[in-house]
């Protein structure tokens, strides 16, 4: 997975960042100061409130200021037939202008020189679609052991050469906190209105340009990009519950058979390592056989963690990480079997 080109460019086509922010009042302090600190030279930045119950709002005004490169934009009430996000994506497409856009998510944090490089990178690569998985700072349990895992799961699930040369759709993945696209692109295929119900908006719009011969680059920006996702276990649960099964198509096939391979594979080394430590106590017998399985998955983990920034001693924690996973994947597949919707940020999704 390549990393953002370090070169300098020659030009600076115009850039214009999109945040869709709703009951964001803890991240617009930070927010606000990041964007201001872009080295870009040709940025606008449009920030639409969707709706917010607090005081976003209030803080993005008083935060930005004079600062004519921002433009607030306030949300409506959301159409029928339309998720949150996308609507509040597509909201903020309608008035940009630029060349290219970038949709970035409030809990989102840019290094200073991050726009040119992503610019460079976007251009060199001849590519309509810029996306990447973010690095991923964890904090609380269910954090450290599911956020990582979206870093194991591209690295080691998705066919990487394929993803990112050729347009073959299944070979997809994205993340929505940071997408750049090149407008006409963008506009070509429908925008965020062809995907107007998804709740996994990232990778449904990525398929949209691959269907539409539109070239896309997967890169690891984990170097430049920063994401604080959540700010509790509950948040971490809540948020993936809603974008797993979804994410997965609402596959039973695949939600079932990924659950008896992380099992497997992931889940019963841990068991072994416990076994073999109970013969050591018991009988005194030790066998390097009942921890080379754990051994060998948390060298594979720390390897993906490494490479994506991640704090290496989380992969120690990797049978837990699995069991957590499953745990989603079979409470998300049942939420959706059963009807009974995800909600997320005051919004019931089906």
């Amino acid at each position: 997975m390549p990393k953002l080109k370090d070169s300098k460019i020659n030009h600076y086509p115009a850039v214009s960042i999109l945040v869709p922010l709703r009951n964001e009042e803890r991240n617009v302090p930070d927010l606000i100061s990041m964007l201001k600190k872009l080295t870009y030279p040709n940025l606008c930045f449009l920030l639409l409130d969707d709706q917010s119950e607090d005081r976003t709002y209030e803080l993005l005004n008083r935060h930005t200021g004079v600062d004519a490169r921002f433009k607030i934009l306030s949300g409506r009430s959301l159409p029928k037939g339309w998720a949150g996000k996308v609507h509040a994506c597509y909201t903020l497409s309608r008035h940009a202008e630029t060349e290219l856009i970038l949709f970035l998510d409030a809990d989102v944090r840019l290094a200073p020189m991050t726009i040119e490089r992503a610019v460079h990178t976007l251009e060199s690569s001849k590519v309509s679609l810029l996306t990447g998985f973010p690095k991923f700072p964890v904090q609380y349990l269910l954090e450290k052991w599911l956020v990582p895992m979206q870093h194991f799961l591209v690295y080691f699930h998705l066919p990487l050469l394929l993803a990112n040369r050729t347009a073959f759709p299944a070979a997809t993945a994205a993340h929505g906190a940071f997408m750049l696209f090149k407008r006409t692109a963008y506009e070509e295929i429908g925008g965020h209105e062809s995907i107007k119900n998804s709740i996994v908006d990232d990778v449904h719009l990525t398929r949209k340009m691959k269907e539409n011969r539109k070239r896309v680059l997967l890169a690891n920006v984990t170097d430049m990009v920063t994401c604080y996702m959540y700010r509790s276990s509950r948040e971490a649960w809540e948020g993936f519950k809603k974008n797993i099964f979804p994410g997965f198509g609402r596959s039973l096939p695949i939600t079932i058979s990924l659950c008896l391979f992380y099992t497997l594979f992931y889940v019963f080394p841990g068991l072994l390592v416990f076994y073999g430590a109970a013969q050591l106590i018991i009988s005194s017998s030790f066998s390097i056989y009942w921890y080379l399985p754990y051994i060998l998955i948390v060298l594979q983990k720390m390897f993906i963690d490494w490479r994506s920034s991640q704090k290496l001693s989380l992969s120690f924690s990797m049978p837990l990480s699995a069991a957590a996973f499953i745990s989603l994947m079979l409470v998300s597949m049942y939420t959706s079997i059963r009807k009974k919707g995800y909600e997320w940020k005051g919004r019931s999704y089906s």
